[in-house]
């Protein structure tokens, strides 16, 4: 029974019935348009209040959750409610507007007296349904108007659509009641009350009123209701009884009907008809949508006869509906009250959204005024026009809705209508969006409208006929001198090499900048026209307006105006004499009046004129203004700027040709793309030789900063926002400001005081606060903040960006392209949407209905060409293409022209044809434009997202990993095994069958081999000495080298690591799945998991943005604790802890690691005493595995190695925070961490782990001062990895070592042994194809080589750096190389890469997140260049590059980057105290004292490693030489020769040398000497070719400038 009421609901007859009432579908209407019906009958008024504020609220709201699916239920929840009441009690729905609904009883005048009766039991029935709401629910309010007696209905229309209305008094007074009622009353009109049954009613006058109040119905005791109405619906002929009693309504047993079927069609609305075979249709068309309204009143003299009215609203529909069509817009409501007939019509319904909306909104409302105006018997005519987001949706009951648009727009448009009678009106966002000019419109006074709390300023609008307005044309200049042309310099650049071109040639020039609106080419027109002005020339600009195009020669005249001068002039006399004096020579009297039509002006018409044909005088005005341009540019010349030039009407076009053949004119011009093929005129010029044709790029991401910074006047934004914007508005200047403006209106941006970084306490929501910053070129226009009041810009808090709805006006642009798609290709796009941003075509051919793979190419490919999609072959592209928009450049379609167009439909199919190859090619597809992905992403509704986020997350799972080369585990080891993770419809099988797949075995299937621990071997017996054992090392790693060729696979894995590409297409969107689906704590696993992974590429801050995700869930799941969560924040903590400890806050860092370790029961003690007694415990349970008893445990479970592993990162992080410490007592804490780590490791039985653990502790230990322990630790190490195997993980393993050991004895000074195995390490890693690794060993490899001055080597390492810099676009490993070049001119005495190459690098790359959140590369880059200003005495630019480097050494990090960073800043520093010294001897004394106890203390204290001590001894040997400090001078100089040769380093054994000599002479150095020794400085090329000894490259030293005999204290 269920299945045959469903198939019978499915019939399209009844699905159009269901829009319809049982008037329309059971009528019987004469075909004749207008035909009239008469009838008596009950009609009820139902105006809910509530529901237009609800729609505002959530079409205001913030995020993409706001949901028009919500709206739809709370709607229908109430509407549908009001409706059954209304079908039970026998009732027909006639109309629904809006958030009001109109009912008909219709029966014979005799039965009308107890249908009364029904109507108000029904009536108050209703209100009881709204008398108990919930307190947290909508306010919804209910008021009812009754009303009885005759009614006509009106059938009107065309061959296309009909309409209906119900028209008489009874229709005035049911609205009249309705207006008299209050919240939950019910009103009887007058007429209503003289016809129904007294007896029955109890009612309440109403003062000064006929129409009464009901208060209840009096019954009498013994009156059966029941039986009453029975008897009363006997006479309703299609109210459901029999075998239908059941249901609600008849119609929805309609048997089909084809005839009737088309009939009923016409009732309903196109975009209802196109989708009523949907089975979705009343959830796919609902949405909060940005549309324009257009409300059009007709008011008449006598509206009582429909007969006299019908055939003007019959003439007046068919105007409009046509005027609908042609404009796409459409006919949603007709309505006929007291007011007169109203049409609601809607532009920008889905699948009608079209460019230049509000443009065709306000052309068809004039159009309509125009018309309706001219019908007989329309008294007035009133339009109200308003743009907006409303809600568009079907509302109403399963078996009785309509189609409706509901929200603050639709009302603010109806009010105006009405309270602005007899003119078209428009608001102010209408008024805006139009783009025509302001001329069109008139500013009216505002009026109090009922239910409208603030309309804006409202305007009339004036007609769009384009008219000469002088004055009025002008290109609006609103270019300020504070406010540059941002990221433009290359468009610039076209207009100066052009503008040479003219004003050296006889020749026209014409420049065209074409773009897509929004690009900024008014704007660039402005920059120009300021840059054209000149003595010699004349600059002439103008805007056009859409409307321009439609008037013959429109542009000319515009032009000719201001030539002539005419554009001043105030009275039509004054353009008169001008006229005069300009043609006086060139015309006769006679024909002056041929400019009467064009310039308004009003010279005597004599008989010549008057004779003229039309063309005849278009002829005589083209040669006369050639003549007078011809005249003008003898004197000057003239340059035409032209903006918006697609408007350019064809006779304009067709002058303009002749015009640039004949005279040498500039002209520039800037266009849209055409939407159709332009003129031949135009065609003519575009393809002209003297053409240049640009197409405008975007603006690149610094110079959307710039533009943010410059219009929030802040000096700096946070990192978050600045990748907001930059993605989403794509380097689009209109993006950007409309997402500014949202921002703004949801409150979103707070603005404070700069606080210096010295007085701001770090913790863990400022770490990244206000880093990112406008560029050097920004700073002159910086809008005029003094020095301390500047503000920076922040984000309240708890701002989602990412979640953020777009803008309407952006999600307009994207309706605009989304609706003038094909069905399928808005399919494929919504289902892209919910993907994300970017997606595998696998993926979405997984989500994407019933599609095959060539279906689903070929579509892609279209959507490519369409910039809908971009493609890409690999993530490493897709990288390269996010970091830089497209630039502008430059179009020869002279070439173009001259390929046979009879081959163009050929070519455009051969080339869709490549496209969908490298469609198949590529397998990474993202949109060009996120506010497409997000509005795409909007239409869905909830259990259709539901439905497509399941299947991605399912699909997306199986890959959730690392790469195959990297063997497939997690980004945190073992974190699987410690969270359940499963998708509900996984069973165990599955998950096993998945795991399995992944390389991982069961806990059943898999028993632990029991590694040996490490004990002597006889490779290292304890006879062997250091040098035998070193020897045996580096043999041991030359075989190893030696069997890893490239043939062996086993060894050598065939393909690159996939993880960074895995993280962004697979692991990082599928935490957004598991967000969307509800599932908080998969996505949290996942976020976490996100957040390793970028610290594993060293992206600080992406890591930091997925923790913050990780933490807003962790506070949900707090509720319900369990094992899991607890391993999650455990995790958490940990990977806070990684974050602080990159970016150099280490106490931070500290507090969150012990916390790690706390959740993972493994406390690390506070106090000193406590440290004693742990390390006691400690170096028990030491001793206890390495007497091998740990062979008799068993191997830990997966659960608890996931433990250790976090356990054994947190130990070796600690162990080195503890020891940058300058307290005494915190190398025991550190000493502990470090043994706790080793005990951790062993426990762990992984070799990595553990043979990690003996180097970090090997190192502790050396770094510490512990002679002998550290060696035997390093030994053990190297007994682990002998029994190692020779292939996978063991492989990696042994170059780890290798690496490892090579970085540790460079930090200990040991280079020779360091360059030994750093080589050997960079083959492995070469070998393993491990690029990161590989940039890692070359790091310190090529600082060894730079020390011990092998320049041959350490070219050729940096040779292999930029290589990998380049093929992997790694930025850590650019901004190394370009480090290491800087040290090589400073330091080594010939040049590599030029100062101003490595400058242009750090000025391009200094906002680079990955590297602004390293601690060391940038510290040392700033330092190097300030260096470099300090020897050229350049102070100025010196402080610039000091001061960035002084913000960041608070950082501070135990790696050798920040080491060599810190050593750099400390030389700046001091080559600035000798600058003290020679100009403020009085306040230099203190400064040079401190900076001697902060370099003995860099020294001392172990905050460096020994193998930047020489450098520290020698800076400390000019303090104090600069201060008259000869003796301790003596003694840090031999501290560091002794040093130094100690360590074979001989860079500074020379420096030291030549310094030495220098200080102890008697020779005066000369003030330009190292600006000399610049600029002699050789190339390597030159030294390579002998043309250069190397021998004489060690002279060129910076000497530094001091004479010991003198003492300046």
């Amino acid at each position: 029974m269920d299945t045959q009421k469903e198939e019978t609901q499915d019939r399209a007859i009844v699905r159009i019935a269901a829009h319809l009432p049982d008037l329309i579908v059971y009528g019987d209407f004469c075909p004749e348009r207008p035909s009239v019906d008469y009838f008596d009958g009950v009609l009820m008024f139902v105006d809910i209040s509530g529901f237009t504020a609800m729609t505002e609220k959530f079409s205001t709201a913030m995020y993409m959750d706001r949901g028009a699916e919500q709206l739809v239920e709370i709607l229908n929840h109430y509407i549908s409610a009001i409706v059954e009441k209304v079908l039970i009690f026998g009732g027909d729905i006639l109309k629904f507007a809006g958030d009001a609904l109109l009912a008909l009883w219709k029966v014979e005048r005799k039965q009308l007296k107890n249908i009364i009766t029904v109507v108000v039991k029904c009536s108050l029935e209703i209100h009881e349904l709204f008398g108990t709401q919930e307190s947290d629910g909508p306010d919804i309010r209910v008021k009812i108007g009754l009303a009885a007696g005759h009614i006509t209905m009106l059938v009107f229309g065309d061959e296309t659509r009909n309409y209906f209305l119900v028209i008489g008094q009874t229709v005035d007074d049911v609205r009249q009641a309705q207006n008299l009622a209050h919240m939950n009353d019910v009103i009887l009109s007058p007429n209503c009350w003289q016809l129904c049954d007294r007896s029955m009613i109890e009612i309440e006058r109403i003062p000064d009123q006929r129409a009464v109040k009901v208060n209840f119905l009096k019954l009498p005791p013994s009156f059966n209701f029941d039986e009453f109405f029975a008897k009363c619906m006997t006479f309703m002929n299609y109210y459901p009884t029999g075998d239908h009693k059941n249901l609600l309504r008849l119609a929805c047993m309609l048997e089909s009907d084809s005839d009737l079927e088309f009939s009923l069609q016409k009732y309903v609305m196109g975009s209802i008809s196109k989708q009523i075979d949907d089975k979705q249709l009343r959830g796919y068309l609902s949405e909060l949508r940005p549309v324009t309204i257009v409300f059009v009143n007709l008011a008449f003299k006598d509206q009582e006869k429909a007969e006299i009215i019908g055939s003007a609203i019959q003439d007046a529909s068919v105007h409009i509906n046509a005027v609908m069509r042609d404009f796409r817009g459409q006919i949603n409501k007709v309505f006929m009250f007291d007011k007169g007939c109203s049409f609601l019509c809607v532009f920008g319904f889905p699948g009608e959204k079209a460019p230049d909306e509000v443009t065709h909104a306000l052309e068809s409302a004039v159009d309509i005024f125009d018309f309706c105006c001219q019908v007989q018997k329309i008294h007035t005519v009133s339009i109200g026009v308003a743009s907006g987001t409303v809600f568009c949706g079907i509302v109403g009951h399963s078996v009785r809705h309509e189609y409706t648009v509901i929200g603050q727009k639709v009302n603010i448009a109806a009010r105006m209508m009405m309270y602005y009678p007899g003119i078209v009106t428009c608001d102010s966002v209408t008024y805006n969006g139009s783009n025509l000019p302001a001329y069109f419109f008139k500013e009216l006074p505002k009026k109090a409208m009922k239910g409208v709390a603030d309309s804006g300023p409202v305007y009339q609008c004036l007609g769009l006929n384009e008219k000469v307005m002088f004055g009025m044309a002008y290109l609006i200049c609103n270019r300020s001198e504070a406010y540059p042309l941002l990221g433009r310099e290359k468009e610039l650049k076209y207009f100066r090499c052009t503008m040479r071109e003219f004003l050296m040639s006889n020749c026209s020039r014409v420049l065209m900048y074409e773009g897509l609106s929004g690009y900024g080419k008014s704007q660039i027109l402005m920059e120009i026209e300021y840059l054209s002005q000149g003595e010699n020339h004349r600059t002439i600009a103008i805007a056009l307006t859409k409307i321009s195009f439609t008037q013959d020669f429109y542009t000319i005249q515009i032009l000719m105006a201001n030539v002539l001068g005419l554009d001043a002039c105030k009275h039509y006399k004054e353009r008169q004499t001008n006229i005069q004096n300009n043609v006086k020579t060139l015309l006769d009297e006679k024909f002056y009046s041929i400019f009467n039509d064009i310039f308004h002006v009003q010279f005597p018409t004599s008989r010549e004129v008057s004779r003229m044909s039309a063309l005849k005088k278009q002829k005589q005005l083209e040669a006369l203004f050639m003549k007078i341009l011809e005249k003008t540019v003898k004197q000057e010349r003239v340059i035409f700027i032209i903006d918006e030039s697609q408007f350019i009407d064809s006779a304009s076009w067709a002058f303009l040709e002749k015009l640039i053949q004949t005279i040498p004119i500039f002209i520039i011009m800037s266009l849209s793309p055409f939407t159709e093929p332009p003129c031949a005129a135009a065609s003519a010029i575009i393809k002209n030789r003297n053409t240049t044709y640009v197409t405008l790029g975007a603006v690149q991401p610094s110079d959307i900063r710039n533009k943010v910074c410059l219009d929030l006047n802040v000096k700096g934004i946070p990192k978050e926002l600045d990748l907001y914007l930059v993605e989403g508005s794509c380097g689009i200047p209109f993006y950007c400001e409309e997402l500014l403006k949202n921002l703004d209106q949801h409150r979103v941006l707070i603005f404070q005081q700069t606080e210096s970084e010295e007085k701001a306490n770090v913790s863990w929501n400022n770490l990244f606060k206000n880093v990112a910053k406008p560029t050097e070129q920004l700073k002159p226009f910086t809008l005029g903040s003094e020095e301390g009041s500047e503000e920076v810009c922040k984000l309240s808090s708890g701002i989602r960006l990412k979640n953020l709805s777009p803008p309407a006006s952006l999600k307009e642009i994207s309706l605009v392209q989304l609706d003038s798609m094909s069905l399928s290709h808005q399919m494929l796009v919504r289902c892209a949407a919910i993907i994300g941003l970017t997606f595998t075509t696998e993926l979405l051919f997984e989500v994407l209905p019933c599609w095959n793979m060539k279906m689903m190419i070929k579509a892609l490919a279209t959507l490519v060409e369409a910039s809908v999609f971009d493609c890409f072959r690999n993530g490493k592209e897709l990288r390269m293409a996010l970091k830089q928009n497209a630039a502008s450049f430059e179009v020869n379609y002279r070439s173009l022209s001259l390929k046979p167009s009879e081959g163009q439909a050929y070519r455009e199919e051969e080339g869709l044809r490549e496209l969908e190859s490298e469609v198949i090619e590529c397998h990474i597809i993202r949109f060009c434009r996120p506010m497409m992905q997000k509005t795409a992403y909007e239409l869905w509704l909830k259990d259709q997202k539901v439905s497509m986020h399941l299947k991605c997350a399912r699909f997306l799972e199986e890959n959730a990993h690392k790469c195959d080369r990297c063997r497939s585990g997690d980004f945190i080891p073992y974190h699987h095994f410690t969270v359940d993770i499963r998708l509900n419809s996984l069973d165990m099988d599955s998950i096993r069958q998945m795991a399995k797949s992944q390389g991982f075995k069961t806990e059943e299937e898999i028993t632990f081999a029991k590694i040996e621990i490490p004990r002597k071997s006889d490779i290292f017996s304890e006879n062997t000495s250091s040098e035998e054992i070193k020897e045996k090392i580096l043999s041991f790693f030359d075989i190893i080298i030696s069997k890893m060729s490239p043939s062996q696979e086993d060894i050598i894995p065939l393909e690159l690591c996939q993880c960074e590409e895995i993280l962004e297409v697979v692991v990082m969107p599928l935490a957004y799945h598991f967000l969307a689906l509800g599932e908080n704590n998969k996505a949290l696993y996942y976020f976490l998991e996100t957040a390793s992974a970028y610290l594993t590429l060293e992206d600080n801050y992406m890591a930091y943005t997925y923790l913050n995700e990780g933490e807003r869930l962790l506070k949900i799941l707090k509720q319900k604790k369990s094992v899991s969560q607890t391993f999650e924040s455990a995790i958490f903590y940990s990977l806070k802890g990684q974050v602080c400890f990159n970016m150099g806050q280490m106490v931070l860092a500290k507090k969150m690691l012990k916390k790690a370790l706390k959740l993972l029961d493994r406390i690390f003690p506070d106090t000193f005493i406590s440290v004693f007694f742990y390390t006691h415990v400690e170096k028990t349970r030491h001793f206890h595995y390495l007497n091998q008893q740990a062979q008799e445990l068993s191997p830990p479970g997966k659960k608890r190695l996931a433990e250790l592993h976090q356990q054994a990162n947190c130990f070796s992080l600690l162990w080195k925070i503890y020891s940058l410490n300058c307290f005494f007592h915190y190398k025991y804490f550190a000493h502990l961490a470090a043994l706790m780590g080793v005990n951790t490791a062993l426990e762990t039985q992984d070799d990595f782990q553990i043979i990690k653990a003996y180097l970090d502790y090997s190192l502790h230990h050396q770094l510490s001062g512990y002679q002998g322990m550290w060696f035997s630790y390093e030994v053990l190490a190297m007994e682990q990895i002998i029994s190692l195997p020779l292939k996978g993980k063991g492989i990696e393993i042994m170059a780890y070592v290798a690496d490892t050991l090579g970085y540790n004895k460079f930090l200990m000074g040991y280079l020779d042994l360091a360059i030994d195995l750093g080589c050997r390490a960079q083959k492995m890693w070469a070998l393993l194809q491990n690029p990161y690794k590989q940039y890692k060993v070359l790091c310190w490899l090529s600082r060894c080589l730079s020390l011990k001055t092998r320049h041959k080597k350490l070219i050729q390492a940096l040779g292999w750096l930029w290589d990998l810099s380049v093929a992997e676009q790694h930025i850590s490993s650019k901004a190394f190389f370009y480090f290491i070049c800087l040290d090589i001119m400073l330091y080594s005495g010939f040049v590599y890469r030029t100062f101003n190459e490595c400058l242009e690098f750090i000025q391009e790359n200094e906002d680079n997140r990955i590297l602004k959140f390293q601690s060391g590369t940038l510290l040392g880059l700033y330092s190097c260049v300030a260096i470099w200003y300090a020897r050229l005495q350049e102070w100025d630019d010196f402080q610039i590059f000091f001061s960035k480097s002084k913000s960041l050494v608070p950082r501070r990090t135990p790696t050798a980057l920040y080491f060599q960073g810190i050593c750099r800043y400390m030389e700046a520093q001091v080559l600035h105290l000798q600058k003290q010294i020679e100009g403020q001897p009085e306040s230099a004394q203190d400064s040079g004292v401190e900076l001697l106890k902060n370099l003995e203390s860099l020294v001392t204290q172990n905050s460096t490693s020994p193998v930047f001590f020489p450098r520290l001894y020698h800076l400390m040997a000019y303090v104090c030489i600069l201060m008259g400090d000869g003796q301790n001078c003596d003694l840090f100089l031999n501290t560091a020769l002794h040093l130094s040769e100690t360590q074979g380093n001989m860079l500074e054994v020379c420096w030291l040398s030549l310094n030495r000599e220098w200080w102890y002479s008697n020779s005066q150095l000369s003030a330009d000497q190292w600006v000399q020794t610049v600029l002699n400085l050789p190339t390597w090329e030159k030294i390579v070719s002998s043309k250069v000894n190397s021998q004489d490259i060690q002279k060129n030293k910076f000497l530094m400038r001091v004479n010991i005999l003198d003492n300046p204290f």
